[in-house]
Formats: structure tokens, sequence, C-alpha cells
């Protein structure tokens, strides 16, 4: 016996799962994070490695 889950039941959940025409998949939001991550990862090796500088 199939098991008919409450949401795979409304007819338009296939749609809301549906991808347009228009959609252009994860580039936007993909190259986003990229570049936050690797600012981030400069922040932080500026600030682990400023504290190892001599202090003449």
């Amino acid at each position: 016996m199939a098991v008919i889950d409450p949401v795979t039941a409304q007819s338009g959940f296939t749609e809301l799962l549906a991808v347009s025409k228009g959609d252009q998949g994860p580039g936007v939001v993909l190259r986003t994070v990229l570049i936050v991550g690797v600012v981030g990862i400069v922040l932080v090796a500026w600030f682990l490695l400023r504290g190892y500088r001599d202090k003449d």
C-alpha cells in the first residue's frame, strides 16, 4: 500500500518544485557565497597573522 503524504497530495506541490524557464539555478547564490567565503578567509587570515608582527 502506497503512503500518501499530505504535502505531496496537494496539486500545487509539483508546480512549486518545478523549475521555471527563467530560473538559472543556484548561480547567483553560489557566486555570492563563494565571494563572501573568500573575503571571510582573507579577513580571518589578516586578523590572525597581524598578531605575529614584530612590534618594534
